[in-house]
């Protein structure tokens, strides 16, 4: 470590109407695709583009514990819905008789139809046995993989780019198919493709399963379940604040 450069200092600033619309709207309208994607192959320097703003993400201890392996084969792809299949007719058995059917209503086709699989991983060896920022949450590797995920999905919905994220399979059956070590974690399967039309809202909010909760039931101030009027939008009850959040980006 060394102490602190003015040499190492960039001029910080916010960024410029346009530019802060941009941001935002990728933020808003970003969605997780399960079913709209388009067959066509993504180029490879987009590819680059999407893996580069995942890796730009901040990792706690600057550990950068992730890894990308990207899956275009079919018969690959098949064997990971497979997969995908046995453990979503578990997780159907799961819900009540009510919830049952609307699960096995929702279309859960990315992993076939898109073009491109990502599995993203986590190496909780890659900076060695005391990390840190690590050295009391043993989880915050996981945490900044999760991060990368954020941000290759906010540059996919830039760039028109469709993604989905399946959490639905048994780990052990995944790293099989993908010949991943014993001691790398799987955080997330990825689907990428372009996609032409997108929920105007979340599909789980579409569909009924989910509304989205009210931000001021969320936010306390200074202990636990305090909760104080400064923070809303002036004038605006909690969802006019949320419309008039949305419209100002």
């Amino acid at each position: 470590m060394h102490d602190e450069s003015n040499d190492f200092l960039v001029r910080a600033g916010s960024f410029s109407v346009e530019e802060k619309q941009a941001v935002y709207r990728a933020i808003h309208t970003r969605r997780d695709v399960r079913d709209q994607f388009l067959p066509d192959p993504l180029p490879n320097d987009l590819v680059r583009r999407l893996l580069s703003a995942a890796h730009a993400a901040p990792s706690v201890g600057f550990m950068q514990p992730w890894n990308f392996l990207l899956v275009r084969d079919a018969v690959r792809r098949q064997l990971i819905w497979e997969a995908f299949d046995r453990a979503n007719r578990e997780a159907a058995a799961m819900f009540d008789e009510d919830r049952q059917a609307a699960y096995r209503s929702l279309k859960l086709e990315g992993i076939r139809k898109a073009p491109l699989g990502v599995c993203v991983t986590c190496d909780r060896d890659r900076a060695g046995p005391v990390v840190l920022g690590r050295t009391h949450n043993s989880r915050m590797d996981s945490y900044s993989t999760v991060c990368a995920i954020q941000n290759l999905w906010l540059a996919a919905r830039a760039e028109g780019v469709g993604l989905g994220w399946v959490s639905i399979f048994q780990e052990s059956e995944l790293k099989g198919i993908l010949d991943i070590p014993d001691d790398i974690e799987v955080v997330g399967y990825l689907c990428l493709g372009y996609v032409d039309t997108l929920y105007a809202t979340p599909e789980l909010e579409v569909k009924g399963w989910r509304s989205r909760l009210p931000l001021d039931e969320l936010v306390f101030e200074e202990s636990w379940g305090l909760r104080s009027g400064t923070f809303a939008v002036d004038g605006a009850t909690p969802a006019e604040a949320a419309d008039l959040e949305r419209q100002d980006f």
